[in-house]
């Protein structure tokens, strides 16, 4: 069963509306007098209109992941695996692994592991497009830090993409988080990068289609 995010109700609602709208104008003007032309375009306005709303859409899955387990935090494509100086938090080197998603992936974004909310910040920032290596640094952006029962600390980062115009995060230090539940919401294409210990067992690789809640990203320590 596949359900659609609350962040998304009033752009459908609008996109619905501007949909009905372009329609009937394009029936009064164009059905009879050039048919070929006035199908073409409700063609694309449906098409647009479906895109809009398949964004928003969020499939009903149950988190496959253990205790020691780190879990995919969204839909789309492993871009990056690489060790990298974290600069904001941790100040030492971690792994990296960035998860870019597409405009067609689903944009929810859920806790790769459970714990406690140790750190959250937002910043804003650019639009650059998500792929781009300033795009960590420089976009808008949403840092979550998850402390581990065992210790461990991981820090998940949601990145504004070129289409994306607003990050919501929902964690708040201090949170219970549950691996498997949503932490936030990126609109339109975007990027999460995690950065887990160095030594982290790595269950992924470069260029993988990977599903939120279903796909190990790697192991803790």
């Amino acid at each position: 069963m596949i359900t659609f995010h609350r962040e998304g109700r009033s752009i459908m609602l609008g996109s619905i509306v501007i949909f009905l709208g372009l329609s009937a104008l394009n029936y009064y003007f164009l059905a009879s007098a050039i048919f070929g032309l006035f199908l073409f375009l409700e063609i694309g306005f449906a098409v647009l209109l479906y895109l809009i709303i398949q964004f928003f859409r969020i499939p009903n899955r149950t988190c496959a992941g253990q205790l020691q387990d780190i879990m995919c935090p969204a839909d789309g494509k492993v871009v990056v695996i690489e060790e990298v100086e974290e600069t904001e938090y941790f100040k030492d080197k971690r792994i990296q692994v960035s998860i870019f998603m597409s405009p067609l992936n689903v944009h929810a974004n859920y806790y790769p592991i459970s714990g406690e909310v140790s750190y959250t910040k937002y910043h804003p920032g650019l639009f650059l497009v998500a792929w781009h290596p300033k795009s960590s640094t420089d976009n808008e952006r949403s840092t979550c830090v998850v402390k581990h029962s065992s210790g461990t600390e991981i820090l998940f980062r949601q990145i504004a993409g070129a289409l994306a115009r607003r990050i919501c995060y929902y964690a708040q230090t201090g949170d219970k988080a549950q691996q498997g539940a949503e932490f936030g919401f990126i609109k339109f294409g975007s990027r999460v990068d995690l950065f887990l210990p160095l030594g982290t067992k790595i269950d992924v690789q470069l260029g993988q289609k990977v599903k939120a809640k279903l796909t190990k990203l790697g192991t803790l320590n």
